[in-house]
């Protein structure tokens, strides 16, 4: 299963912004996480200027639907979307319980 990292832009008032579109987007990633699709996703910080969501999958398509979908985008916050092919070399792999949480 590959990886695929979603990169956003944001406008510079991105937060002032997003309320009326926040409830409709964070539904989107839940359902995306529901699925299996979305590993992990959240806002770029100190400038809070884009953001970056993980999708696995064979392809990247789930990503991109995604952003064509997303109502940040389709309402002007986020300026650029990219997904990127993400190879992962450590983390991907089931963590071994240490013997003090065993």
């Amino acid at each position: 299963m590959a990886y695929f990292a979603l990169l956003y832009d944001a406008v510079d008032d991105f937060i002032a912004r997003r309320g009326e579109f926040r409830d409709e987007h964070l539904r989107l990633a839940r359902e995306a996480h529901a699925r299996g699709e979305l590993v992990l996703a959240g806002a770029l910080a100190d400038p809070a200027d884009g953001a970056l969501l993980i999708f696995q999958g064979e392809n990247p398509a789930a990503a991109e639907a995604f952003a064509r979908r997303d109502p940040y985008v389709k309402n002007g916050l986020i300026t650029a979307w990219k997904v990127r092919n993400w190879t992962v070399v450590v983390g991907n792999e089931p963590r071994a319980r240490s013997a003090e949480s065993a």
